[in-house]
Protein backbone atom coordinates (compact mmCIF):
# COMPACT_ATOMS: atom_id res chain seq x y z
CA UNK A 1 0.00 0.00 0.00
CA UNK A 2 0.97 3.29 -0.57
CA UNK A 3 0.97 6.02 1.80
CA UNK A 4 -0.70 9.03 1.23
CA UNK A 5 1.86 11.88 2.10
CA UNK A 6 0.36 14.13 4.79
CA UNK A 7 0.48 17.67 4.47
CA UNK A 8 2.25 19.31 7.97
CA UNK A 9 0.23 21.47 9.92
CA UNK A 10 0.24 24.90 9.15
CA UNK A 11 1.38 27.29 12.31
CA UNK A 12 0.14 30.20 12.57
CA UNK A 13 2.85 32.57 14.38
CA UNK A 14 1.87 34.23 17.88
CA UNK A 15 0.03 37.48 18.38
CA UNK A 16 2.18 40.42 19.42
CA UNK A 17 2.67 40.65 23.16
CA UNK A 18 2.01 44.43 22.81
CA UNK A 19 3.03 47.26 20.42
CA UNK A 20 6.68 47.50 21.23
CA UNK A 21 6.71 43.43 20.03
CA UNK A 22 4.90 44.32 17.18
CA UNK A 23 7.53 46.99 16.38
CA UNK A 24 10.37 44.72 16.51
CA UNK A 25 8.91 42.12 14.19
CA UNK A 26 8.63 44.90 11.67
CA UNK A 27 11.97 46.80 12.37
CA UNK A 28 13.88 42.64 12.00
CA UNK A 29 11.88 41.83 8.69
CA UNK A 30 11.32 45.63 7.32
CA UNK A 31 14.07 47.62 8.77
CA UNK A 32 14.36 49.99 5.69
CA UNK A 33 10.62 50.23 5.39
CA UNK A 34 9.08 53.77 5.84
CA UNK A 35 6.68 53.25 7.98
CA UNK A 36 5.16 57.28 8.90
CA UNK A 37 5.19 60.65 6.82
CA UNK A 38 4.57 63.40 8.56
CA UNK A 39 5.20 66.95 6.51
CA UNK A 40 9.01 66.75 5.88
CA UNK A 41 9.99 63.82 8.28
CA UNK A 42 9.79 59.96 7.60
CA UNK A 43 10.18 57.47 9.89
CA UNK A 44 11.02 53.63 8.91
CA UNK A 45 10.46 50.58 11.13
CA UNK A 46 14.08 50.26 12.01
CA UNK A 47 14.83 53.59 13.49
CA UNK A 48 11.35 54.03 15.19
CA UNK A 49 12.29 50.57 17.06
CA UNK A 50 15.99 51.47 18.07
CA UNK A 51 15.21 55.20 19.05
CA UNK A 52 12.02 53.51 21.00
CA UNK A 53 14.76 50.97 22.87
CA UNK A 54 17.13 53.92 23.41
CA UNK A 55 14.39 56.01 24.85
CA UNK A 56 13.18 53.15 27.36
CA UNK A 57 16.47 53.05 28.19
CA UNK A 58 16.77 56.98 29.13
CA UNK A 59 13.17 56.79 30.89
CA UNK A 60 15.09 53.76 33.27
CA UNK A 61 18.17 55.91 33.53
CA UNK A 62 15.65 58.54 34.69
CA UNK A 63 14.75 56.09 37.31
CA UNK A 64 11.26 55.55 36.32
CA UNK A 65 10.04 51.97 37.24
CA UNK A 66 7.64 49.90 35.26
CA UNK A 67 4.02 51.23 36.00
CA UNK A 68 4.99 55.11 35.93
CA UNK A 69 2.36 57.40 33.92
CA UNK A 70 4.56 59.96 31.21
CA UNK A 71 2.19 62.10 29.84
CA UNK A 72 3.10 62.81 26.31
CA UNK A 73 2.24 65.92 25.04
CA UNK A 74 2.35 66.49 21.00
CA UNK A 75 1.43 68.52 18.61
CA UNK A 76 -0.07 67.43 14.97
CA UNK A 77 3.37 68.11 13.35
CA UNK A 78 5.48 65.88 15.83
CA UNK A 79 4.11 62.54 15.09
CA UNK A 80 6.97 60.82 14.10
CA UNK A 81 8.27 62.05 17.34
CA UNK A 82 5.45 60.81 19.41
CA UNK A 83 5.15 57.19 17.60
CA UNK A 84 8.85 56.81 19.23
CA UNK A 85 7.89 58.39 22.03
CA UNK A 86 4.94 56.32 22.60
CA UNK A 87 6.52 52.77 22.16
CA UNK A 88 9.91 54.10 24.36
CA UNK A 89 7.43 54.46 27.42
CA UNK A 90 5.33 51.39 26.56
CA UNK A 91 8.83 49.11 25.96
CA UNK A 92 9.79 50.56 29.30
CA UNK A 93 6.84 49.04 31.00
CA UNK A 94 6.08 53.07 32.02
CA UNK A 95 2.13 54.55 31.46
CA UNK A 96 1.60 56.62 28.22
CA UNK A 97 -0.57 59.17 28.85
CA UNK A 98 -1.41 61.21 25.21
CA UNK A 99 -2.03 64.82 25.22
CA UNK A 100 -2.56 67.04 22.57
CA UNK A 101 -0.61 70.23 22.74
CA UNK A 102 -4.01 72.23 21.53
CA UNK A 103 -5.60 71.19 24.71
CA UNK A 104 -6.14 73.96 27.30
CA UNK A 105 -3.65 74.54 30.28
CA UNK A 106 -6.71 73.31 32.58
CA UNK A 107 -7.27 70.25 30.68
CA UNK A 108 -3.66 69.73 30.69
CA UNK A 109 -3.01 70.36 34.50
CA UNK A 110 -6.13 68.22 35.39
CA UNK A 111 -4.83 65.57 33.23
CA UNK A 112 -1.41 65.76 34.91
CA UNK A 113 -2.82 65.33 38.55
CA UNK A 114 -5.71 62.68 37.77
CA UNK A 115 -3.07 60.48 35.95
CA UNK A 116 -0.72 60.40 38.61
CA UNK A 117 1.68 61.32 36.24
CA UNK A 118 5.55 61.14 37.43
CA UNK A 119 7.31 62.98 33.55
CA UNK A 120 6.20 64.66 30.12
CA UNK A 121 7.29 64.07 27.20
CA UNK A 122 7.24 67.12 24.44
CA UNK A 123 8.02 67.65 21.19
CA UNK A 124 10.50 70.27 19.77
CA UNK A 125 7.97 72.81 20.07
CA UNK A 126 8.18 72.97 24.16
CA UNK A 127 6.47 71.69 26.81
CA UNK A 128 3.79 72.50 29.23
CA UNK A 129 2.42 76.27 29.45
CA UNK A 130 4.10 77.92 32.48
CA UNK A 131 2.61 77.25 35.54
CA UNK A 132 1.16 74.16 35.06
CA UNK A 133 3.92 71.47 35.37
CA UNK A 134 4.03 70.76 39.35
CA UNK A 135 7.30 70.97 41.50
CA UNK A 136 8.93 67.62 41.14
CA UNK A 137 8.24 66.38 37.33
CA UNK A 138 10.45 66.81 34.58
CA UNK A 139 9.79 67.17 31.10
CA UNK A 140 11.75 66.59 28.09
CA UNK A 141 12.21 65.67 24.30
CA UNK A 142 12.68 62.47 22.85
CA UNK A 143 15.30 62.82 21.85
CA UNK A 144 16.93 64.36 25.22
CA UNK A 145 15.57 61.36 26.69
CA UNK A 146 17.50 58.85 24.50
CA UNK A 147 19.99 60.91 24.84
CA UNK A 148 20.40 60.76 28.48
CA UNK A 149 21.17 57.10 29.34
CA UNK A 150 24.36 57.00 30.85
CA UNK A 151 25.74 54.74 32.30
CA UNK A 152 23.36 52.76 29.57
CA UNK A 153 20.99 50.66 31.92
CA UNK A 154 19.08 48.93 28.55
CA UNK A 155 15.61 48.71 28.33
CA UNK A 156 14.40 46.62 30.62
CA UNK A 157 12.13 43.69 30.65
CA UNK A 158 9.40 43.03 28.02
CA UNK A 159 6.30 44.29 29.65
CA UNK A 160 3.68 42.26 30.58
CA UNK A 161 -0.10 41.89 28.14
CA UNK A 162 -1.64 42.44 31.81
CA UNK A 163 -0.27 45.36 32.56
CA UNK A 164 -1.12 48.85 32.46
CA UNK A 165 -0.46 50.15 28.94
CA UNK A 166 -2.03 53.91 28.59
CA UNK A 167 -4.60 56.11 29.57
CA UNK A 168 -6.54 58.02 27.30
CA UNK A 169 -8.51 61.20 28.45
CA UNK A 170 -11.78 61.12 26.83
CA UNK A 171 -12.87 64.06 24.68
CA UNK A 172 -14.84 65.78 27.23
CA UNK A 173 -17.96 67.32 25.08
CA UNK A 174 -20.21 67.24 28.65
CA UNK A 175 -17.84 67.93 31.06
CA UNK A 176 -14.19 67.03 32.25
CA UNK A 177 -12.61 64.63 30.90
CA UNK A 178 -12.42 61.12 31.91
CA UNK A 179 -9.17 58.93 31.97
CA UNK A 180 -9.65 55.40 30.16
CA UNK A 181 -7.24 52.69 30.49
CA UNK A 182 -5.95 49.89 28.44
CA UNK A 183 -3.92 47.25 29.49
CA UNK A 184 -0.94 46.13 26.50
CA UNK A 185 -3.41 43.19 25.22
CA UNK A 186 -6.02 45.12 24.79
CA UNK A 187 -3.95 47.54 22.49
CA UNK A 188 -2.36 45.30 20.38
CA UNK A 189 -5.38 42.93 19.72
CA UNK A 190 -6.31 41.69 16.32
CA UNK A 191 -2.62 42.66 15.53
CA UNK A 192 -0.79 39.84 13.66
CA UNK A 193 2.86 38.83 13.25
CA UNK A 194 2.09 37.35 9.81
CA UNK A 195 2.97 39.22 6.58
CA UNK A 196 0.36 37.86 4.86
CA UNK A 197 -2.67 39.44 6.62
CA UNK A 198 -1.52 42.68 7.19
CA UNK A 199 -4.83 45.49 6.78
CA UNK A 200 -4.93 48.05 4.45
CA UNK A 201 -2.84 45.74 1.41
CA UNK A 202 -5.38 47.59 -0.88
CA UNK A 203 -3.26 50.52 -0.20
CA UNK A 204 0.69 51.69 -0.26
CA UNK A 205 -0.34 54.65 1.81
CA UNK A 206 -2.83 55.76 3.96
CA UNK A 207 -3.76 59.46 5.03
CA UNK A 208 -5.40 60.95 8.31
CA UNK A 209 -5.27 64.13 9.87
CA UNK A 210 -6.45 62.95 13.73
CA UNK A 211 -4.70 64.95 16.78
CA UNK A 212 -2.94 63.19 19.42
CA UNK A 213 -4.99 62.68 22.57
CA UNK A 214 -7.75 61.04 20.34
CA UNK A 215 -9.25 57.45 19.70
CA UNK A 216 -9.17 58.17 16.27
CA UNK A 217 -5.31 59.17 16.68
CA UNK A 218 -4.33 55.92 18.92
CA UNK A 219 -6.22 53.81 16.34
CA UNK A 220 -4.16 55.20 13.32
CA UNK A 221 -0.61 54.92 15.64
CA UNK A 222 -1.64 51.25 15.53
CA UNK A 223 -2.33 51.06 11.84
CA UNK A 224 0.75 52.45 11.00
CA UNK A 225 2.39 49.72 13.33
CA UNK A 226 0.76 47.10 11.75
CA UNK A 227 -0.87 47.89 8.55
CA UNK A 228 0.63 46.66 4.92
CA UNK A 229 0.44 50.29 4.54
CA UNK A 230 2.28 53.68 4.92
CA UNK A 231 0.98 56.44 7.44
CA UNK A 232 0.59 59.79 5.57
CA UNK A 233 0.37 62.37 8.61
CA UNK A 234 -1.19 65.91 7.87
CA UNK A 235 0.06 68.11 10.55
CA UNK A 236 -3.13 69.70 10.52
CA UNK A 237 -6.49 69.54 8.27
CA UNK A 238 -6.89 71.53 5.90
CA UNK A 239 -8.69 70.47 2.60
CA UNK A 240 -6.61 71.90 -0.04
CA UNK A 241 -3.21 70.21 1.53
CA UNK A 242 -5.25 67.22 2.37
CA UNK A 243 -6.07 66.32 -1.38
CA UNK A 244 -3.05 67.37 -2.74
CA UNK A 245 -1.55 64.50 -0.15
CA UNK A 246 -3.96 61.93 -1.79
CA UNK A 247 -2.78 62.79 -5.04
CA UNK A 248 0.79 63.36 -3.90
CA UNK A 249 0.79 59.56 -2.59
CA UNK A 250 -1.77 57.89 -4.45
CA UNK A 251 -3.48 57.42 -1.01
CA UNK A 252 -5.84 54.30 -0.76
CA UNK A 253 -7.04 54.79 1.98
CA UNK A 254 -8.72 57.95 3.62
CA UNK A 255 -9.61 58.50 7.25
CA UNK A 256 -11.25 61.64 8.64
CA UNK A 257 -14.44 62.71 10.95
CA UNK A 258 -17.48 64.23 9.83
CA UNK A 259 -16.19 67.36 10.20
CA UNK A 260 -13.21 66.76 7.80
CA UNK A 261 -15.63 65.20 5.03
CA UNK A 262 -17.85 68.65 5.01
CA UNK A 263 -14.65 70.81 4.59
CA UNK A 264 -13.41 68.55 1.95
CA UNK A 265 -16.85 68.05 -0.44
CA UNK A 266 -16.98 72.13 0.22
CA UNK A 267 -13.62 72.85 -0.98
CA UNK A 268 -13.18 73.82 -4.77
CA UNK A 269 -8.86 73.86 -4.20
CA UNK A 270 -9.83 69.93 -3.08
CA UNK A 271 -11.75 68.86 -6.30
CA UNK A 272 -9.07 69.85 -8.90
CA UNK A 273 -6.98 67.15 -7.28
CA UNK A 274 -6.88 63.71 -8.23
CA UNK A 275 -8.15 61.41 -5.95
CA UNK A 276 -8.83 57.97 -8.26
CA UNK A 277 -6.48 56.05 -5.99
CA UNK A 278 -8.80 56.04 -3.31
CA UNK A 279 -10.53 52.70 -2.18
CA UNK A 280 -11.75 53.37 0.90
CA UNK A 281 -12.89 55.96 2.82
CA UNK A 282 -13.38 55.56 6.53
CA UNK A 283 -15.24 57.75 8.94
CA UNK A 284 -15.19 57.92 12.64
CA UNK A 285 -16.17 60.01 16.05
CA UNK A 286 -19.63 60.62 14.88
CA UNK A 287 -22.28 59.66 12.68
CA UNK A 288 -22.02 61.01 9.29
CA UNK A 289 -24.79 63.11 8.27
CA UNK A 290 -26.66 61.02 5.28
CA UNK A 291 -26.54 64.50 2.78
CA UNK A 292 -22.44 63.92 3.33
CA UNK A 293 -22.03 60.14 3.12
CA UNK A 294 -23.60 60.39 -0.06
CA UNK A 295 -21.29 63.59 -0.87
CA UNK A 296 -18.14 61.21 -0.31
CA UNK A 297 -19.58 58.63 -2.87
CA UNK A 298 -19.76 60.91 -5.15
CA UNK A 299 -16.37 62.41 -5.02
CA UNK A 300 -14.92 58.99 -4.78
CA UNK A 301 -16.40 56.45 -6.93
CA UNK A 302 -14.33 53.91 -6.32
CA UNK A 303 -13.88 54.11 -3.18
CA UNK A 304 -16.39 52.05 -0.28
CA UNK A 305 -17.28 54.30 2.09
CA UNK A 306 -17.67 53.18 5.65
CA UNK A 307 -18.62 54.45 9.19
CA UNK A 308 -16.45 52.85 11.59
CA UNK A 309 -18.48 52.53 14.97
CA UNK A 310 -16.52 52.45 18.31
CA UNK A 311 -15.77 54.71 21.30
CA UNK A 312 -12.57 55.67 23.42
CA UNK A 313 -14.53 53.41 26.47
CA UNK A 314 -15.32 50.43 23.78
CA UNK A 315 -11.72 49.90 21.73
CA UNK A 316 -10.81 47.54 20.09
CA UNK A 317 -14.72 46.53 19.89
CA UNK A 318 -15.61 48.28 16.61
CA UNK A 319 -18.73 47.84 14.40
CA UNK A 320 -17.39 48.54 10.57
CA UNK A 321 -20.66 49.64 8.82
CA UNK A 322 -20.64 49.79 5.00
CA UNK A 323 -22.15 52.24 3.40
CA UNK A 324 -24.89 51.91 0.93
CA UNK A 325 -25.81 54.67 -1.17
CA UNK A 326 -29.18 52.89 -1.89
CA UNK A 327 -29.95 53.18 1.84
CA UNK A 328 -28.38 56.84 2.68
CA UNK A 329 -31.72 56.09 6.14
CA UNK A 330 -28.39 54.00 7.56
CA UNK A 331 -24.79 54.64 7.79
CA UNK A 332 -25.03 50.84 6.88
CA UNK A 333 -24.90 47.36 7.27
CA UNK A 334 -22.65 45.69 9.77
CA UNK A 335 -19.77 43.47 8.54
CA UNK A 336 -20.82 41.23 11.98
CA UNK A 337 -23.70 41.74 14.62
CA UNK A 338 -21.99 39.23 16.95
CA UNK A 339 -20.14 41.97 19.05
CA UNK A 340 -23.50 44.37 18.88
CA UNK A 341 -26.52 44.35 20.37
CA UNK A 342 -29.39 46.82 20.95
CA UNK A 343 -31.04 46.62 24.11
CA UNK A 344 -33.71 48.03 26.79
CA UNK A 345 -32.75 50.06 29.70
CA UNK A 346 -32.57 47.00 31.94
CA UNK A 347 -29.93 45.41 29.35
CA UNK A 348 -32.75 42.46 28.10
CA UNK A 349 -31.53 42.32 23.87
CA UNK A 350 -34.29 43.58 21.63
CA UNK A 351 -35.42 42.31 18.35
CA UNK A 352 -34.76 43.53 14.85
CA UNK A 353 -37.36 46.66 14.71
CA UNK A 354 -37.11 47.73 18.00
CA UNK A 355 -35.33 50.70 19.41
CA UNK A 356 -33.05 50.96 22.26
CA UNK A 357 -29.95 51.07 23.73
CA UNK A 358 -26.44 50.34 21.62
CA UNK A 359 -24.06 48.34 23.17
CA UNK A 360 -20.80 46.91 22.28
CA UNK A 361 -18.89 43.67 23.18
CA UNK A 362 -15.19 44.09 23.01
CA UNK A 363 -12.84 40.97 21.97
CA UNK A 364 -10.31 41.48 24.36
CA UNK A 365 -8.95 42.28 28.09
CA UNK A 366 -12.44 45.75 28.55
CA UNK A 367 -11.14 48.86 29.19
CA UNK A 368 -12.28 50.97 32.66
CA UNK A 369 -12.47 54.27 34.14
CA UNK A 370 -9.47 55.58 35.91
CA UNK A 371 -9.44 55.14 39.62
CA UNK A 372 -13.26 54.47 39.25
CA UNK A 373 -14.43 51.49 38.30
CA UNK A 374 -17.49 51.47 40.32
CA UNK A 375 -18.20 54.86 38.54
CA UNK A 376 -18.41 52.87 35.20
CA UNK A 377 -20.87 50.48 36.25
CA UNK A 378 -23.62 51.60 34.28
CA UNK A 379 -20.95 51.77 31.05
CA UNK A 380 -19.41 48.17 31.56
CA UNK A 381 -20.95 44.91 32.35
CA UNK A 382 -18.53 42.18 31.62
CA UNK A 383 -16.98 42.65 28.12
CA UNK A 384 -20.13 44.58 27.17
CA UNK A 385 -19.67 48.40 26.51
CA UNK A 386 -22.52 50.74 27.16
CA UNK A 387 -22.42 53.15 23.75
CA UNK A 388 -24.74 56.09 24.83
CA UNK A 389 -26.63 55.58 21.77
CA UNK A 390 -29.79 54.82 21.05
CA UNK A 391 -30.45 53.02 17.66
CA UNK A 392 -32.17 50.36 15.69
CA UNK A 393 -31.50 47.63 13.49
CA UNK A 394 -33.93 46.63 10.71
CA UNK A 395 -35.09 43.48 9.38
CA UNK A 396 -32.27 43.80 6.58
CA UNK A 397 -29.15 43.67 9.04
CA UNK A 398 -28.94 48.24 9.24
CA UNK A 399 -27.90 49.90 11.94
CA UNK A 400 -30.19 52.81 12.21
CA UNK A 401 -28.34 55.03 14.51
CA UNK A 402 -31.60 57.50 15.94
CA UNK A 403 -29.11 59.59 18.37
CA UNK A 404 -27.19 60.40 21.25
CA UNK A 405 -29.39 59.32 24.41
CA UNK A 406 -28.24 62.78 26.33
CA UNK A 407 -29.12 64.94 22.84
CA UNK A 408 -32.90 63.35 22.38
CA UNK A 409 -35.24 66.42 22.97
CA UNK A 410 -37.94 65.63 24.65
CA UNK A 411 -40.84 68.14 23.42
CA UNK A 412 -44.20 67.86 24.83
CA UNK A 413 -45.07 64.69 24.46
CA UNK A 414 -42.58 63.88 21.54
CA UNK A 415 -39.06 62.50 21.71
CA UNK A 416 -36.88 64.19 19.11
CA UNK A 417 -33.93 63.22 17.20
CA UNK A 418 -31.01 65.53 17.06
CA UNK A 419 -29.45 63.44 14.40
CA UNK A 420 -32.51 63.27 12.12
CA UNK A 421 -33.04 67.21 12.58
CA UNK A 422 -29.66 68.09 11.12
CA UNK A 423 -29.93 64.99 8.14
CA UNK A 424 -32.29 67.57 7.10
CA UNK A 425 -30.15 70.89 7.05
CA UNK A 426 -27.36 69.27 5.66
CA UNK A 427 -29.94 68.30 2.75
CA UNK A 428 -29.83 72.05 1.90
CA UNK A 429 -27.25 72.98 -0.71
CA UNK A 430 -26.35 75.78 0.66
CA UNK A 431 -25.82 74.35 4.78
CA UNK A 432 -22.19 74.11 5.30
CA UNK A 433 -22.65 72.22 8.50
CA UNK A 434 -25.06 72.17 10.92
CA UNK A 435 -25.84 71.40 14.30
CA UNK A 436 -29.67 70.68 16.30
CA UNK A 437 -30.00 70.37 20.22
CA UNK A 438 -32.65 70.81 22.83
CA UNK A 439 -32.98 74.10 25.10
CA UNK A 440 -35.73 74.93 27.43
CA UNK A 441 -38.99 75.84 27.13
CA UNK A 442 -41.99 77.00 30.00
CA UNK A 443 -44.71 74.87 28.56
CA UNK A 444 -43.26 71.83 26.27
CA UNK A 445 -39.57 71.19 28.28
CA UNK A 446 -37.51 71.32 25.68
CA UNK A 447 -37.60 72.77 21.91
CA UNK A 448 -35.19 72.03 19.22
CA UNK A 449 -32.96 74.59 18.64
CA UNK A 450 -30.10 74.55 15.17
CA UNK A 451 -26.89 76.63 14.43
CA UNK A 452 -25.68 76.52 10.67
CA UNK A 453 -22.82 77.53 8.90
CA UNK A 454 -24.27 79.00 5.97
CA UNK A 455 -22.89 78.45 2.34
CA UNK A 456 -23.42 81.36 -0.09
CA UNK A 457 -27.10 83.27 0.06
CA UNK A 458 -29.33 81.85 3.40
CA UNK A 459 -32.03 83.27 4.99
CA UNK A 460 -33.93 81.67 7.63
CA UNK A 461 -36.90 82.27 6.09
CA UNK A 462 -35.60 79.94 2.81
CA UNK A 463 -34.32 77.17 5.70
CA UNK A 464 -37.69 77.37 7.46
CA UNK A 465 -39.49 76.65 4.66
CA UNK A 466 -37.08 74.14 3.30
CA UNK A 467 -37.43 72.09 6.28
CA UNK A 468 -41.39 72.02 6.51
CA UNK A 469 -40.93 68.77 3.41
CA UNK A 470 -38.71 67.24 5.48
CA UNK A 471 -39.59 67.32 9.43
CA UNK A 472 -42.80 67.32 11.29
CA UNK A 473 -44.02 70.03 13.27
CA UNK A 474 -42.57 69.19 16.45
CA UNK A 475 -39.01 68.68 14.73
CA UNK A 476 -38.59 71.82 13.45
CA UNK A 477 -36.37 74.13 15.21
CA UNK A 478 -37.79 77.07 17.44
CA UNK A 479 -34.93 78.94 17.22
CA UNK A 480 -32.08 79.17 14.09
CA UNK A 481 -28.91 80.99 14.30
CA UNK A 482 -26.39 81.94 11.74
CA UNK A 483 -22.66 81.24 12.84
CA UNK A 484 -19.66 81.40 10.15
CA UNK A 485 -18.51 77.95 12.38
CA UNK A 486 -19.50 75.50 15.50
CA UNK A 487 -17.38 74.99 17.65
CA UNK A 488 -15.43 71.74 17.92
CA UNK A 489 -13.32 69.44 20.00
CA UNK A 490 -9.73 68.02 18.79
CA UNK A 491 -11.60 65.13 18.00
CA UNK A 492 -14.04 67.06 15.50
CA UNK A 493 -16.55 66.78 18.03
CA UNK A 494 -19.49 69.69 18.03
CA UNK A 495 -19.35 71.24 21.11
CA UNK A 496 -23.02 71.54 21.96
CA UNK A 497 -22.85 72.81 25.45
CA UNK A 498 -21.22 76.31 24.08
CA UNK A 499 -24.04 76.44 21.55
CA UNK A 500 -26.49 76.81 24.10
CA UNK A 501 -24.48 79.28 25.58
CA UNK A 502 -24.03 81.21 22.51
CA UNK A 503 -28.23 81.24 22.44
CA UNK A 504 -28.28 82.24 25.96
CA UNK A 505 -25.56 85.22 25.09
CA UNK A 506 -27.92 86.17 21.38
CA UNK A 507 -31.79 86.19 24.00
CA UNK A 508 -29.70 88.41 26.48
CA UNK A 509 -28.66 91.29 23.63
Amino acid sequence: MTAVPTRPARVRPRAPRGLPDLLAHRAAAEPERTAMVCGPRTLTFGAWHARAEALAAGLRSRGLAPGARVVLRYGGGDWTEYAVAYCGVLRAGCVAVPLSDRQAPAVAAHVLADSGASAVLHGPGGGMPEGVLPEGLWEATAEETEAGSAPHPGPGPEPDPAALAQILYTSGTTGTPKGVTATHANLVHGCTLDERRRPLRHSRHFLHAFPVGTNAGQTMLVNALDSAATAVVAPQFTPGRFARLIEEHAVGSVFLVPAMAIELLGSDAARRRSTDSVRLVGSTAAALPQPVALGLTRAFPGAQVVNYYTSTEAAPAQITLLFDPDRPDSPGRPASVSELRITTPEGTPLPPGEPGEVWLRTPAAPRTYLGDPEGGAGVFQGRWVRMGDLGRLDEEGYLHLLDRERDVVKSGAYKVSTLQVENALHAHPAVADAAAFGVPHPVLGSVVAAVVVPRGELTVPALRTFLLDRLASHELPARLLFRPTLPRNEGGKILKRELRLLLDDEALR
